[in-house]
């Protein structure tokens, strides 16, 4: 082992520690490692500097500076390099693994809605630097091959319920803010366990763009769907019917309920979303449409919109009503999605605008690999006996009756 020999200024440190504490801490650390870095080469090379031996292995060749950036500040090394062999030191190795940590740090504090501008400032006040928005940015885009993998990755398991769903963003565009759509697709796989099977960002909510997500899914295994819920958008109905035209289609009690709602005078909104909520919950689909027709009748007078609107969605709300009593609560409605909207919502606030389209993907598709590992520690929802039930030709064959009769409506 070579002897490690550290030379200081005696008179410069002490003044610098009666002026600036950590410019002198600085200064020690700097002097202590460069002296460890010189005692470490001369260890490898069996030999110091201009020592004729006969177990030299290489010789020196310089040295280059490299910065390290530490807790009490920026310091400069002088690391040595040899003619033959690298030099290899342990300082860097740990250096390594604490800008790895740094760095994963940084990524979540993004991730999780803390703005590029104040990670920056967080990196500044631990080790004395600063880093700028665009290179915490760049840190950022190592998550890329995490999330691209998550997104593509193989659907191997069969999924007999769907929600799918779009949220809106707004991103920098060839110096113009616009809002793009980030599509969800949200599903539970046999065993009754939820997953996160498929996201992406398109310009708008299209016939074209759902056709594509919807497509991407099939292309990725996709498969044993008997269910598909989501709102009336008209893309999403277009896609279903070409890419899955054998699975019917829920249209989520949600949103119809407020749909209708909101047509009907204001006075009458809140006891009507009343009545339609005794609807929804009927325990079958005849008694679901006496109650239906008792509503129009009271209303069509009052809100004629409305009740064109509660007459028209009516049957395509009532698909779940083929499902066990059980498992209605569970498929009636897209709330899942909604609820993973709002928290995206709530991760993107503080970064405002998006600069470009890959980093909507990027730090959203982050979000949504987070949650998908939370879920997967949640009850599942039914059984191997309760999907055994669910794929029984009977229950299917009224599925295919359903979505059939709907195609029709599409057309």
């Amino acid at each position: 082992m070579a002897q490690l020999n550290i030379t200081l200024n005696q008179d410069e440190i002490l003044q610098l520690l009666s002026n600036n504490h950590d410019e002198a801490f600085r200064k020690l650390l700097q002097e202590s490692l460069n002296s460890i870095l010189k005692a470490e080469s001369a260890d490898q090379l069996k030999a110091e500097p201009y020592e004729r031996s006969a177990e030299r292995t290489d010789s020196r060749n310089g040295t280059r500076e490299r910065n390290l950036t530490t807790r009490i500040g920026k310091i400069t090394l002088e690391v040595p390099r040899h003619r033959n062999q690298p030099f290899k030191t342990m300082i860097f190795e740990n250096y390594t693994r604490s800008e790895a940590a740094l760095i994963a740090s940084m990524t979540e504090m993004v991730i999780n809605g803390v703005s590029t501008r104040k990670v920056a400032k967080v990196v500044e006040t631990l080790c004395g630097d600063t880093i700028s928005k665009s290179a915490v940015s760049d840190l950022c885009k190592d998550l890329d091959e995490k999330v691209n993998a998550f997104r593509n990755r193989p659907l191997e398991r069969k999924y007999p319920f769907l929600e799918v769903d779009a949220t809106y963003f707004k991103v920098r565009e060839n110096h113009r803010i616009i809002s793009n759509a980030f599509m969800i697709a949200y599903g539970v796989n046999e065993q009754g366990m939820r997953e996160i099977v498929g996201f992406n960002v398109y310009p708008a909510e299209t016939k074209e763009t759902w056709y594509d997500f919807l497509s991407g899914l099939k292309a990725r295994g996709l498969d044993g769907i008997l269910m598909i819920t989501s709102d009336a958008h008209e893309g999403i109905r277009n896609a279903v019917s070409r890419i899955y035209p054998d699975v019917p289609w829920q249209r989520c009690q949600f949103h119809f309920s407020r749909n209708i709602a909101d047509k009907a005078p204001k006075k009458y909104q809140a006891g009507l979303r009343s009545e339609l909520t005794e609807m929804f919950n009927c325990q079958s689909i005849q008694e679901a449409r006496a109650k239906r027709d008792a509503i129009l009748k009271d209303y069509q007078d009052v809100a004629e919109a409305a009740m064109s609107c509660l007459d028209e969605g009516f049957e395509d709300s009532m698909t779940v009503m083929v499902l066990p009593k059980h498992l209605r609560p569970f498929f009636r409605t897209s709330n899942h999605i909604e609820r993973l909207n709002r928290e995206l919502k709530r991760r993107s606030k503080v970064i405002g605008i998006f600069p470009n389209g890959a980093s909507l993907l990027r730090l959203m598709g982050s979000v949504l690999i987070e949650r998908h590992e939370a879920i997967q520690l949640q009850r599942a929802i039914f059984g191997p006996v309760i999907y055994a039930a669910l794929v029984k030709p009977e229950l299917r064959d009224r599925l295919i009756s359903i979505a059939k009769q709907q195609l029709l409506q599409v057309a």
